[in-house]
């Protein structure tokens, strides 16, 4: 079936709702800051107890993952999600919650074939295209660096 652009548009106008945008970008920024905020008080926190910077920054991402699966595990991340949308995407708990999620949905699949095979269905391309950029990127350094 051949369509023109305006057939398209005013079928894909159809389908989709209008994003309420007034709404959607001011939810997404304060959450994602909240978010960013709980964090840097994680960093403070293990900070002032006298860890190293490099333990810092593992323990707040360790941290900060906990809670994106301790939130999907009750429930609470995909209502969060919901009223943010991408404001939850960008810090690392939305990746965690991109991990967990399958895995809760396909466990009763079993361990092998539902929760390890499901696993990475959401995180997996994001995986396969970051460490494809940061190769390519690392192979720019070093072809720059050799000029």
């Amino acid at each position: 079936m051949r369509m023109s652009k305006e057939e398209y548009r005013q079928l894909y106008e159809g389908l989709s709702p209008p994003s309420p945008s007034w709404r959607n970008v001011p939810a997404a920024f304060l959450v994602g800051g909240a978010i960013c905020a709980v964090a840097q008080f994680f960093k403070s926190f293990y900070t002032s107890r006298g860890f190293a910077e490099n333990d810092v920054s593992t323990l707040v991402s360790m941290t900060m993952v906990f809670i994106g699966v301790a939130l999907t595990a009750v429930g609470l991340f995909d209502k969060l999600a919901r009223f943010a949308g991408a404001g939850t995407l960008v810090p690392i708990t939305g990746f965690a919650n991109s991990v967990a999620a399958p895995a809760l949905e396909f466990k009763t699949e079993g361990v092998i074939l539902g929760t390890c095979v499901k696993m990475f269905t959401i995180a997996g391309p994001v995986l396969v295209f970051g460490i494809t950029a940061s190769v390519i990127y690392g192979l720019f350094l070093v072809l720059m660096q050799s000029l």
